[in-house]
């Protein structure tokens, strides 16, 4: 997917390796390593690149764990939301929800069964060079407007073949097309009587005898009505838009959606409304400057309680360059979904009143989860857990429209650090080979990881990273306000070479995004 006309060239500035710092996850001083870049811009394509070869932000910072060296290596893991099915732990939340919102019904019971309550890695800010480096360029000049104006997975949904049993006796037939709601009653096929014994007369209070063929002929005509039935409610089950009131419970036994679950219809007299508003970060829209006073009192709120954080250490101007500082480019391309692709804050509103947001990208194969805050008040709702699911939801929802947006990435899976293994509940789910940027699925990962913190997942030893660099020169440079491939800029560059820097920065990135990402040189 090429980037939109009039949007701007990803621009970053690499930044080389560092030294062994405190880590967020096991608190080892001196055990956590990344590489990373301040992206200035950045189009949605190239950040689904980097993510793909296990990059992430936070704000325009754009990092990647040494996954070698690092005390707790974090794998990149995605979902498949197109073949999730709620988990029992799942469905009690969703319940918990529902019933608090019709009933006004909660427990403050402690939620065992919950091992994290944010769908966060909150190491990312915890982590001081991480906080640092986003101080020290939220003061960076900004590249001025010339600099900005210069210039797969492909899933297939899984469909559950529901055979419609075949019927023994006709009141299980029509017993079936009730629970099928065709609306109207089943014509139901008499069982027939024993033929009369010779020397009796026929029992006129019985219905008459009919032949066996039109017997036959009745049930197949049953069979072939329900099956027809069946593939209808199938095809709608899998691929349909998400509607705030269904109307209909679901049908033959089969497991409830997650839809189903979210969008049940509440009483008329409901104790509590829910609203779920999907609002672009940008200053610019009238929505997200109106909610950003009280979306900034949360963060607050959230930060002092659950992570301890100073009143100063979440004041207006770190929220700002860490939730509302985005260098995704917005795009609205035709053949997209309909909100776009950029950042996006998923804002709960109960009763009038913001009680969770969740940080998003929308992404064009995915929908990227960046972080959750929300009001420790509520923590009796699980809405780490609830968040993770509406967003799962939404998933489905986009791919409606753009059918190669499939997954949901959740971010890092941190399998040393047991709080950050309740990402891997969520199934099927996905995991990236640190090597050769292949998606392996969670379950055959598990066991290696079990015996080893860092682990190649790919079993082919043979195999090796396609997106390797194998031409250095034709990276792309953004020097003196103009762009050229790297073998120009070597020439024209002063001073000692860069060489072994550029290089690492292009393995890290990989041949693609080197040739398209404008690399910064002063």
């Amino acid at each position: 997917m090429a980037a939109a006309l009039g949007t701007s060239p990803t621009i970053v500035e690499y930044f080389e390796g560092e030294d062994f710092y405190r880590c967020g996850y096991c608190k080892n001083e001196t055990g956590s390593r990344s590489d990373g870049m301040w992206a200035h811009s950045m189009t949605v394509q190239d950040y689904q690149a980097l993510i793909d070869r296990g990059w992430r932000r936070s704000g325009k910072y754009v990092y990647k764990p040494v996954m070698n060296q690092t005390c707790c290596p974090q794998y990149t893991i995605r979902c498949q939301p197109l073949h999730f099915q709620p988990s029992k732990s799942h469905k009690k939340v969703l319940k918990k929800m529902f019933k608090f919102l019709s009933k006004g019904e909660f427990s403050r019971g402690n939620n065992e069964e919950e091992p994290m309550d944010s769908q966060m890695d909150d190491a990312a800010v915890d982590d001081f060079v991480l906080k640092s480096k986003l101080e020290v360029q939220s003061d960076h000049r900004p590249l001025s407007e010339d600099y900005n104006k210069v210039i797969e997975s492909e899933v297939k949904e899984k469909e559950e073949n529901l055979e419609a049993k075949e019927t023994k006796e006709l009141n299980q037939s029509h017993a079936k097309r009730e629970k099928l709601g065709s609306g109207e009653p089943s014509s139901s096929v008499r069982v027939i009587p024993s033929a009369p014994k010779p020397g009796k007369g026929a029992d006129l209070s019985k219905p008459p005898c009919r032949k066996a063929k039109d017997i036959r002929k009745e049930r197949k005509r049953q069979k072939l009505i329900l099956k027809s039935q069946t593939d209808k409610l199938e095809g709608s089950q899998v691929q349909r838009e998400p509607q705030p009131f269904p109307s209909e419970k679901p049908k033959l036994n089969q497991p409830k959606s997650i839809e189903d679950f979210i969008f049940d219809t509440l009483p008329e007299d409901a104790a509590h409304q829910l609203e779920v508003r999907l609002v672009p970060v940008s200053f610019e829209d009238p929505e997200f400057k109106s909610s950003f006073r009280q979306s900034l009192s949360l963060y607050a709120k959230y930060q002092m309680a659950i992570h301890k954080d100073t009143a100063a250490e979440c004041g207006e101007a770190e929220f700002t360059r860490f939730l509302c500082s985005s260098p995704l480019e917005a795009e609205n391309p035709p053949e997209g979904p309909d909100c776009g692709y950029g950042s996006f804050h998923q804002q709960y509103w109960l009763d009038g009143k913001i009680i969770a947001v969740g940080v998003i990208d929308v992404l064009p194969y995915c929908v990227s989860s960046v972080y959750l805050y929300y009001d420790p008040d509520y923590s009796f709702l699980s809405l780490g857990v609830y968040s993770a699911l509406r967003e799962i939801a939404f998933t489905r929802q986009l791919h409606e429209k753009t059918s190669q947006l499939s997954y949901y990435y959740m971010g890092f899976y941190i399998h040393s650090c047991p709080k950050m293994r309740y990402k891997g509940q969520y199934r099927p789910s996905d995991l990236l080979c640190p090597e050769t940027y292949v998606w392996v699925p969670i379950e055959q990962c598990l066991p290696a990881l079990e015996s080893s913190k860092y682990c190649r997942f790919n079993q082919d030893t043979k195999a090796v990273d396609e997106e390797r660099v194998k031409e250095l020169g034709r990276l792309r440079v953004l020097y003196k306000r103009t762009i050229m491939p790297y073998n120009i800029y070597k020439k024209r560059q002063k001073g000692p070479s860069d060489e072994a820097i550029v290089q690492q920065y292009a393995d890290l990135v990989g041949q693609t995004c080197s040739e398209r990402m404008l690399l910064f040189r002063s």
